[in-house]
């Protein structure tokens, strides 16, 4: 698996001067190497598909884990929601992965599953700024697999925007 890291740093513990550069700025957070560790080691020993596929960041909410990475072409949603599966017996804690995109549709899909997202509205606020809403039916708000407002942050995070998320 392709990492921001350098793989002796993160088996070892120990950083080297570019890799603490990264955690120093604030780039890697120093609870994602355990993170990436834990990656590392289901790539040796599960999941050998692993190999191709990159990780960009983890985004923690509350109690719900959310990675960033984009698989190689042998990585399949089964083989992610079972690499999901490890991570969550390990960590201990709701994890979710979702394929890194720039479309926020995409990763409210993927994000909000098993809800179904009705849409998404593009807000263009007075100061100049963009909102997304992402809609979803007040049937479905109880499939979510945390709070709204925690799911908000961590979209927002991923875009680098102001998102929303709207029962209707």
């Amino acid at each position: 698996m392709k990492i921001p890291l350098d793989y002796l740093c993160v088996k070892s513990g120990l950083l080297c001067n570019r890799c603490q550069s990264l955690v120093d700025s604030g780039q890697v957070d120093p609870s994602e190497i355990d993170i990436m560790r834990i990656l590392l080691e289901l790539e040796e020993t599960q999941f050998k598909e692993l190999k191709d596929a990159t990780y960009y960041k983890a985004i923690k909410v509350d109690n719900l884990l959310i990675l960033l990475v984009s698989g190689g072409p042998s990585m399949t949603i089964q083989k992610w929601i079972k690499v999901a599966k490890a991570l969550q017996d390990k960590l201990g804690m709701k994890v979710r992965i979702i394929e890194k995109t720039s479309n926020i549709k995409n990763s409210a899909i993927q994000l909000l599953s098993p809800a179904r997202v009705l849409g998404v509205n593009t807000v263009w606020l007075p100061d100049g700024s963009v909102q997304y809403v992402i809609r979803i039916s007040k049937a479905e708000k109880k499939l979510l697999p945390a709070d709204a407002p925690d799911l908000e942050t961590a979209l927002s995070k991923i875009h680098d925007t102001r998102v929303k998320i709207r029962v209707e």
